[in-house]
């Protein structure tokens, strides 16, 4: 009879636990999405200041119900090189405040009035009507706000749901005598924390084992004395999340996951000490009486406040105790400032707001190390150096490993649940970061020009070189607003890219047909002609990706992605408004007229 009992009541409170879990999920994905990134960008800015950073990583935590996910962005954000380690203590301490909401919002099951309003506090009288809104605005919603407000209230209601399970289902484990003296063991602090511990470690949430914890309390056979150590272990056990994402992170990363850990240990054997103390001493009234749902929460929130008031001024050796534990000599702290991979961190993922924030800077890197590799291939016509050859090289293969990278990661973030905007910001950035790559290539194609020329023995004339400086400089004024355009997201300095791109284009053509009468009237090699004459073509291919840029961001502007270039063109050409035609002229005067100058 009692095997038959137990087996159901396992399997109810495992499918409960199912649906409070996939609830939080819900919940916190449903927020992340409503704010787009919002609550990460600002936890970025709001750790500067200790006390900042601890209440606002209680905001996020409360808003999120997870310190677990709060403490896995700070982790990603120390590993990119974003916040500094000193930074993400205080947002650590407010983490371990915020998630004491959750049982806050669950302990609302004991409410207990005549009072009709009162009743509709109860989580047994709202969370359908919640969950119901929620269905429909989901469903039914046309916009993308609607329909993520519809999974945050979903995500209340599903949550709720599996509350209310485990506890119908830990309900006849009131009358059974080894229930009772099961917990009656973990009285003993030692066993209590170890298996609040365990069990939070097992499912990754604390809020999840209190609310278990919580649920339990519906038999009346959890004592104060049994129930303190098992919240405090579960304090410890929420930090495998943060540990296991520190797994391959930088040095600063692993100590930002050592310093949760380390201030949830201290934490624990102070109230350990304090509280056991004074009951051996003195006595608490109450410790052999049952525990509700809401002292729980109480204890819950006076554990992780006392706690973080108690070590705010301890923060500088929270953080020597880090580096003393994780220590790491110059060298290899200095491979932890490589933005190139830290930055496409996969705890981000998560969080498609910073993702997406994160991956730009990628794109970025590859557009500004695409542009320097322009300069140096333009200098090897002059002066061919074989190191700075190996300094071009490496550079593109930087660019091709960060495209290959950043095409990765944005096809691993699509995959997950994005919004509109979000989708659209993927799709743009895995084109603009294509664009970037592109011109890397043919940086290189004008580098083996050089390479053939220097081979060959042969060399420009001072004229030539002269020429090739000025339509360098034009494409590199070209890359550079692109890399701006899109930094800023400046629709005027993309705007201005495509009259550059013309101007470009007319002095590659009069340069082209200037070499062809030199090369008639034999004052030019057909070992220098060829070269030339290529190196001119990547220089204006590396023009049009730029200018495939602005109108990438135009159209994104613009919420128009049937335009395209041509038709761009096409278009301004018709009107040839003021402001084209003024930058239009304006570069013909700085590099056409320049070009028809040297003799």
């Amino acid at each position: 009879m009692y095997s038959t009992d137990y087996f159901s009541i396992i399997v109810s409170v495992l499918g409960g636990l199912a649906f409070f879990l996939y609830g939080m999920h819900l919940l916190g994905t449903g927020l992340e999405k409503a704010s787009g990134g919002r609550l990460e960008r600002t936890l970025e800015k709001m750790s500067s200041n200790i006390f900042k950073a601890v209440l606002f990583g209680a905001l996020v935590t409360a808003a999120v119900q997870s310190s677990s996910a709060t403490t896995v962005i700070v982790v990603g954000l120390v590993n990119a090189n974003i916040i500094k380690l000193k930074q993400a203590i205080g947002v650590i301490m407010g983490a371990n405040i915020g998630t004491t909401i959750t049982a806050h919002i669950l302990s609302m099951m004991d409410i207990q009035s005549d009072n009709f309003i009162i009743n509709l506090l109860k989580p047994t009288s709202w969370a359908p009507i919640v969950s119901i809104i929620g269905i429909i605005l989901f469903m039914a919603g046309k916009k993308a706000s609607q329909k993520d407000l519809g999974q945050i209230l979903l995500g209340f209601g599903i949550l709720f749901f599996g509350m209310f399970q485990m506890s119908d289902a830990v309900a006849p484990l009131e009358e059974v005598p080894e229930f009772i003296a099961l917990f009656q063991n973990f009285s003993n602090p030692v066993l209590g924390v170890l298996a609040g511990a365990g069990v939070t470690a097992i499912i990754q949430s604390s809020a999840a084992s209190i609310g278990i914890l919580q649920a339990l309390t519906s038999t009346g056979q959890i004592t104060f004395a049994s129930a303190i150590p098992i919240i405090l272990g579960q304090n410890i056990g929420t930090c495998i999340t943060p540990i296991m994402a520190a797994i391959g992170a930088s040095k600063n990363a692993k100590r930002s996951a050592f310093v949760h850990l380390s201030f949830n240990i201290i934490g624990t054997l102070l109230f350990l000490f304090g509280v056991y103390a004074f009951q051996y001493t003195i006595g608490l009234s109450f410790w052999n009486n049952p525990i509700t749902s809401n002292d729980i929460a109480n204890f819950h929130s006076i554990f992780n406040i006392t706690v973080t008031i108690l070590l705010i001024p301890f923060a500088e050796l929270l953080e020597k105790l880090a580096l003393t534990f994780i220590h790491g000599d110059k060298e290899t702290d200095a491979d932890d400032q490589d933005m190139s991979s830290a930055t496409l961190d996969e705890r981000f993922l998560r969080s498609p707001g910073l993702a997406i924030d994160h991956a730009s800077r990628c794109v970025v890197k590859m557009g500004e190390l695409a542009s320097r590799n322009l300069w140096r291939v333009t200098s090897l016509f002059a002066d061919y150096d074989t190191k700075l050859v190996e300094k071009i090289r490496e550079k593109e293969n930087t660019i091709d490993r960060l495209e290959d990278r950043v095409s990765t990661y944005l096809i691993r973030l699509s995959e997950g649940q994005l919004s509109d905007t979000e989708s659209r910001q993927v799709s743009m950035l895995l084109q603009i970061q294509s664009e970037f790559e592109r011109m890397g290539d043919y940086a290189i194609n004008i580098q083996e020009c050089a390479e053939r020329l220097y081979s060959s023995g042969s060399s420009f004339s001072a004229s030539a070189l002269e020429e090739i400086k000025t339509l360098s400089d034009a494409v590199s004024e070209c890359i550079t607003k692109a890399i701006h355009a899109f930094t800023e997201q400046d629709i005027s300095i993309a705007n201005s890219i495509e009259p550059l791109e013309e101007v470009v284009d007319i002095v590659e053509e009069t340069l082209k047909e200037r070499h062809i009468e030199r090369l008639k009237e034999g004052k030019c090699t057909v070992d220098a002609a060829f070269p030339y004459i290529e190196s001119l073509s990547n220089y204006e291919r590396i023009a049009d990706h730029c200018a495939n840029i602005g109108m990438c961001l135009i159209n994104e502007a613009a919420k128009n992605h049937n335009i395209d270039r041509h038709e761009y063109r096409r278009i301004l050409h018709q009107g040839l408004s003021e402001y084209y035609s003024d930058l239009y002229n304006q570069y013909k005067e700085t590099y056409y007229n320049k070009v028809l100058n040297i003799h």
